[in-house]
């Protein structure tokens, strides 16, 4: 597997994750931007925040472009 697609495997399986927690209890923009220490979705945004960002950096390198 290469590099892309073990990041949009990763990025798959927290949204995966995500909802089922969304379904099971709901989210708050509080949960969601600032989940307390220890929350189930403690750095969840930023993780795929940073998956996304390499993931459109091989993109942009593919292509040539810049992003």
């Amino acid at each position: 597997m290469n590099e892309k697609q073990e990041l949009i495997a990763k990025m798959l399986e927290l949204q995966k994750k995500f909802a089922e927690y969304e379904h099971e209890f709901g989210v708050s923009a509080t949960e969601y931007f600032a989940p307390p220490p220890g929350h189930p979705l403690e750095n969840y945004s930023d993780e795929f925040n940073r998956l996304a960002d390499r993931l459109r950096e091989l993109a942009h390198e593919e292509q040539g472009s810049r992003g």
